[in-house]
């Protein structure tokens, strides 16, 4: 019994030993604790719900932790959406070697606490909103392989200390705001293999000669980091690069011959530079995949070496005085899918077997002087997506490859001399989306179907005869531009139909036939020319009906009757109705001198005005005697007593000038464009009758002069207590506008002043301002009918003026900042193109850095909050301002929207803050299912440019048109917080916009 006792008692303490034991392994666990105390340090982000202590598995499984024989090595947090800082006992877990904190929104200075990871060799900081200096002491990392500190706010210096790790493989620096001078010591890592600088603002200098010393370097990337002077030709002794990208800089002189001779270079990025002299001739660097010498300014031939390149599938060149003929090994690459010539002067021909060999999508070659035809096996590949050749002096017929190619999306082979017919499948290809076919000789009648997708069709200047089609294919039409060629019969129908048709020119034809009524249906239509035809009858009165109508020219027809009363609902600012039959009277609406030769050579029609040079209605209105001698009377009287008045204002006006001679003050026209007026067309123009708008500094006008149509005249007010200040923006807007070249930004064609005033001729922008597109109130009184902007148009809005932006940012030297960037300030053309005016409150920065300006100026809800508070001008007050016009473009409210103490910024930031849905906050006019992302990525955006700190905002040079697509197809996640542009790759930073 004692026995049988003890053997129970043992085996129940044995028991309960193991058990305690266990218990005591999996309560005591150090490293698991750690992990623990990281998750609630974060206040347990959703990533880390799995972070949970289980008896069925071990925390070495948990997502992002990575262990060795059971003991943490590494982890892993990355795109986990974490806010905060990084916690100062991570290191704790002693066996480290790997710390991935990459695309979070971690804040502050930089962790030193990780410094005490003794074992560290991978460290990521990249994309997160880390600020201030690199420590000095950064050596202290002595075993790293890998730091990533890209895509942060590191400013100042790179610590020379970095050169003293000599483990590093890869550093990262790229998108931060380093401001110092390029560190010669990064020239000791000899093991580095990546190296990325790009878009910083670092002091310009030449590329360190010590960086050419890193023999094991495979990638180097420092595009947009202020590099001037010469590429060095020890380049040549980089012999492991195999990726090199020195775009966007200020690089002079010639390419370095030593660059080609590189065995392993396979990508080779120069575009945007001030390069010159002929490209190396002598090329052994057969592994080039991609190489991009655009926009610099190269001469001479392109060499025939680049037919060796078997493994080319990019050649961009563009942009450059490149001449002589294209290599035709060039056309049988194997690889070649993208080559893009344009804008230089190459001669000869197209290869012949371009094409033929590879899958090639696209083919740029517009603007050169080549001769011959386009090459017949060009889409052989079936493969091709883009063909632009326009403006040479290529013949012949079109090759049949074209008709049955279905990628096709555009064809531009405009200003030629093709000749024949169309190929029938060119017409119908089913994805073709732009086909541009003007100013040739080609001929034959159109099918009775076009493509489906078909937006833009260009066939103006050739010899197309026979009827316009009566097909139900134009419905997707945009632009449809067949002057001047042989068309007869009727204007179908069914061309009434397409809803999103902007520009139809018909002119110089032999159409004939009643328009059709059915033309109420062109809401979008805003030029309409069917000139010159054989058009008979009555002008529809429908076409009064218009919304957007903003040009029509209907002169040279037969129309009789009278102009319809309904004109006189027109906001057109061009009319044409010259050379027909009409009678009757002008409506009233349209006497001024704005249509001075809009009725010109119709015999029968009459005004009342003598402002029109036609002539005058009669009047049937009777007298009496009575009356007469009654008014004949009054008038004398009133002109004896304007004599004395008179009299006495001479005699007091003589005294004041005795001592001050009258001075003659004659105009003077500077012209920064080829123009075809002069002052005596602008002046008479300056009515009531053609203003347009009254800003703070003066009046414009809508003027129209006899071949450019129409310009824009602002007037600078005449007020002796602003003459200073009016003064100092007249000269601001001419020193800036006069010498910048930019799609996005308001062309200014001409000043003309005298010592009382001071005009500003623009082109003229057929859409008005973008605010009176976009706001309810003022879109009802300002664009009367007219539909919303959808959101592909505003996404295109968005996109043109941070073009606009951009270039004022960083392309201009000084750099230029608006200082009044909002809605009303961004004109549209008739394309909905966004173009950025009123530069009357810009201001150059003479250097580098902020600069003080001695008021402040610029439009509430638009001001950033520290341009409000300090009176600083830098890149980032207009940053801010696009940020909110952004927010405009997706919730179509109004920058001052909100209370007293909001505005649509400070809201736009609560929504968010508050993690109330987005969806909520976008404009329901035009909230689709189809755009929702890409609207919400937008909102994001323009939350994140108008960031309360300077430094959270993005530069307009990573708002522009690539970053945007980028982010589209990326997509942003969605915390509380601002949200940081995601990186784009090296490889998707190229120079086409």
């Amino acid at each position: 019994m004692r026995t049988t006792t003890l053997i129970f008692l043992s085996f129940h303490f044995s028991t309960l030993f193991l058990c305690l034991s266990y218990a005591k392994s999996q309560a005591y666990d150090p490293e698991q604790a750690i992990l623990l105390r990281i998750r609630q340090y974060w206040q347990s982000p959703p990533p880390l719900n799995q972070w949970s202590p289980s008896t069925s598995s071990s925390h070495c499984s948990w997502p992002g932790v990575e262990c060795i024989n059971s003991s943490i090595t590494g982890l892993h947090f990355t795109n986990m959406n974490i806010i905060g800082t990084i916690p100062p006992f991570i290191c704790d877990l002693k066996n480290l070697t790997v710390l991935d904190f990459y695309n979070n929104s971690f804040v502050g200075m930089f962790p030193v606490a990780l410094f005490s990871c003794s074992k560290l060799q991978y460290l990521s900081l990249s994309q997160n909103y880390f600020a201030g200096a690199i420590p000095e002491d950064i050596d202290g990392f002595s075993g790293l392989s890998v730091l990533d500190l890209s895509g942060n706010n590191f400013t100042g210096n790179v610590p020379a200390a970095i050169g003293c790790l000599q483990e590093l493989k890869k550093l990262g620096l790229d998108q931060n705001q380093f401001n110092g001078t390029y560190l010669p010591e990064i020239g000791n890592l000899s093991n580095l293999e990546e190296l990325s600088m790009a878009y910083n603002d670092f002091l310009p200098s030449s590329l360190p000669f010590s960086f050419t010393q890193l023999k094991q370097l495979r990638w180097l990337w420092m595009s947009a980091s202020n590099l001037i002077g010469e590429i060095p030709e020890t380049v040549g002794e980089m012999v492991a690069l195999e990726h090199l990208d020195l775009s966007r800089n200020k690089l002079e002189g010639n390419i370095p011959s030593s660059l080609f001779v590189l065995k392993n270079l396979s990508i080779l990025y120069l575009f945007r530079n001030r390069l010159c002299g002929e490209i190396p001739h002598v090329v052994e660097a057969l592994k080039l995949v991609e190489l991009d010498l655009s926009h610099n300014n190269l001469t001479g031939k392109i060499p025939d070496d680049f037919g060796k390149l078997q493994n080319l599938s990019v050649l961009n060149l563009f942009y450059n005085q490149l001449s002589g003929e294209i290599p035709e090994s060039v056309g049988r690459l194997p690889a070649l899918k993208r080559i893009s010539l344009f804008s230089n002067n190459l001669s000869g021909v197209l290869p012949p077997e371009l094409g033929r060999h590879s899958m090639l999508e696209t083919v740029e070659a517009s603007s050169n002087k080549l001769t011959g035809r386009l090459p017949e096996f060009i889409c052989n590949g079936g493969k091709l997506v883009e063909v632009a050749a326009f403006d040479n002096n290529l013949h012949g017929e079109l090759p049949e490859s074209l008709g049955n190619c279905s990628s096709l999306l555009m064809v531009s082979i405009s200003h030629n001399s093709f000749t024949g017919n169309v190929p029938v499948g060119l017409w119908t290809s089913s994805n073709l989306i732009n086909l541009m076919l003007s100013d040739n000789l080609l001929a034959g009648e159109l099918p009775d179907e076009v493509s489906e997708n078909l937006k833009r069709l260009g066939i103006s200047n050739n010899r197309f005869s026979g009827k316009i089609p009566i097909g139900a294919s134009w419905r997707n039409l945009m632009v449809f531009n067949a002057s001047n060629n042989l068309f007869s019969g009727i204007v179908p129908q069914e061309l009434t139909a397409p809803p999103l048709l902007t520009t139809l020119l018909l002119d110089r034809n032999q159409l004939s036939g009643a328009i059709p009524s059915d033309i109420v249906s062109w809401k979008s239509l805003t030029t309409l020319n069917m000139s010159q035809n054989q058009l008979p009858g009555q002008i529809p009165k429908e076409i009064g009906f218009l919304p957007n109508l903003l040009q029509l020219d209907l002169s040279g027809n037969r129309f009789s009757g009278q102009i319809p009363p309904e004109f006189s609902s027109l906001k057109g600012t061009f009319l044409n109705l010259s050379s027909n039959n009409l009678t009757g009277e002008i409506p009233i609406s349209l006497e001024n001198t704005a249509y001075k030769s809009s009725f010109l050579n119709n015999p029968g029609l009459c005004t009342r005005s003598s402002l029109l040079s036609l002539n005058l209605c009669h009047s049937n209105t009777q007298k009496s005697i009575k009356s007469s001698t009654q008014f004949i009377a009054l008038i004398s009287s009133i002109l004896a007593t304007a004599f004395v008045l008179v009299l006495l204002l001479s005699l007091f006006l003589i005294r004041v000038y005795q001592k001050k001679p009258i001075l003659n003050s004659p105009w003077k026209l500077t012209s920064f464009q080829k123009l075809d007026f002069t002052e005596s067309d602008i002046l008479p123009g300056l009515t009531e009758t053609n203003l347009i708008g009254t800003g703070g500094s003066g009046k414009v006008y809508r003027v129209a002069v006899q071949q450019s149509g129409l310009v824009a005249v602002k007037r600078i007010r005449s007020d002796k207590k602003l003459d200073q200040k009016l003064e100092k923006q007249f000269h601001a807007e001419v020193q800036i506008l006069g010498r910048i070249r930019h799609f996005n930004i308001v062309k200014l064609l001409c000043c003309i002043c005298n010592e009382d005033s001071k005009l500003l001729v623009y082109e003229y922008m057929e859409r008005s301002s973008l605010d009176q597109w976009l706001h309810v109130k003022k879109r009802l009184t300002n664009v009367s009918g007219s539909a919303c902007l959808d959101w592909p148009r505003r996404f295109q809005i968005a996109v043109g003026a941070a073009r606009g932006l951009s270039y004022l940012h960083h392309d201009c030297s000084p750099p230029i900042i608006h200082r009044d960037v909002k809605s009303s300030n961004i004109l549209l053309d008739s394309d909905f193109n966004a173009k950025i005016a009123d530069f009357g409150l810009a201001k150059l920065l003479a250097e580098k850095g902020e600069a003080s300006a001695s008021v402040m100026a610029g439009t509430v809800g638009y001001i950033a909050p520290e341009y409000a508070n300090t009176v600083k001008v830098n890149e980032k007050i207009d940053v801010y301002s696009f940020g909110v016009v952004l927010l405009e473009l997706t919730t179509g409210k109004e920058a001052h929207f909100g209370d007293e103490d909001t505005c649509l910024a400070k809201w736009a930031w609560r929504h968010m803050s508050e993690e109330r849905p987005i969806v909520n906050a976008l404009d329901k006019e035009i909230t689709e299912s189809s755009y929702l992302d890409e609207m919400i990525i937008v909102f994001k955006l323009g939350v994140k440019c108008t960031s309360k700190m300077p430094s959270d905002r993005p530069s307009m040079r990573n708002n522009s048109m690539q970053n945007f697509r980028y982010l589209v197809e990326q997509g942003i996640p969605d915390p509380p917080v601002p949200i940081r542009l995601v990186s784009v790759k090296p490889d998707s930073v190229k120079s086409n916009f």
